[in-house]
């Protein structure tokens, strides 16, 4: 899976893209579509991503129009012939509320903020199988399913085009007991090899760094080859909810920066993986 793409999320990163660069032109979509000839529904359905195949000399007339030349010219053709075919993840399509893994497959950085759990590009499986049978809401038919489909998720940090990782996690994700010490003890040596991966940038906010501006919530921050813009994922266990606003990302990114500047670095980071790992094991 790791090599692939996937086509539903390369329409959607091309939609945002047309839409950025008329917003960045002070353009209204009326004026747009006069221009070339289109009704304006053609072209608010374009953005909205109601398309099912882009047609590529309708993406060029836009092009044309908005003096995109060079690399981002041909970056956004290419994105419109890959627009087609289904996602290398569809035989997992029913397990997520969202399209989470192509985008995650699509992006070139990630950074996320994690308060209470570990990421999931990072879990382990016996960490993954306690967080979905806690509570009983996933059906005990589907958690093989969903931990094989977390486990895969990985492998978009194996890819040669795969995202790096910035992964910044709070103190009590390491020290909440999730099943037993012996998974606990399992899953923080992992991170901390995880840590070595040549794409992953693990850091650690300790409790003593006191009150940010993170703690209302987890969220990932991915983002694309120019001219596309970002998106925030924020993630619950019944939904995804995925934001291409310029504010709402811009927000997002100095959030993540407050905390990001909170953190230990990677070294000492380490230090206090390993310090708690050692306390899970004594439990053990």
């Amino acid at each position: 899976m790791a090599g692939g793409h996937s086509p539903g999320v390369r329409r959607r990163r091309l939609s945002a893209a047309l839409r950025k660069l008329r917003d960045d032109r002070g353009m209204s979509a009326a004026s747009v579509a006069e221009k070339l000839k289109w009704s304006t529904g053609k072209l608010t359905r374009s953005e909205r991503n109601e398309w099912r195949f882009p047609k590529r000399t309708d993406v060029e007339a836009l092009l044309d129009l908005y003096g995109v030349e060079g690399d981002d010219r041909a970056h956004l053709l290419s994105l419109t012939e890959e627009a087609r075919g289904r996602s290398d993840w569809h035989e997992y399509a029913d397990l997520f509320p969202g399209a989470l893994p192509d985008l995650e497959a699509e992006a070139v950085r990630i950074r996320s903020y994690e308060a209470l759990a570990i990421p999931g590009l990072l879990q382990t499986p016996g960490y993954a199988a306690a967080i979905f049978e806690s509570g009983g809401v996933v059906p005990p038919e589907d958690t093989q399913r969903k931990v094989e489909s977390r486990m895969a998720r990985r492998s978009v940090l194996d890819a040669p085009k795969g995202p790096q990782l910035i992964s910044v996690i709070d103190e009590a994700v390491l020290r909440r007991a999730v099943r037993s010490p012996e998974v606990m003890a399992e899953q923080l040596r992992f991170l901390q090899g995880m840590a070595s991966h040549y794409k992953v940038t693990l850091l650690v906010v300790p409790f003593d760094a006191g009150a940010h501006t993170a703690m209302d919530g987890a969220f990932s921050l991915l983002e694309f080859p120019n001219p596309e813009p970002g998106i925030v994922s924020i993630s619950t266990g019944v939904e995804s909810l995925y934001v291409e606003d310029e504010a709402y990302v811009d927000r997002h990114r100095l959030i993540f920066d407050g905390v990001h500047n909170l953190a230990l670095d990677p070294r000492k980071s380490l230090d206090l993986i390993e310090s708690i790992a050692a306390e899970h094991d004594k439990r053990a």
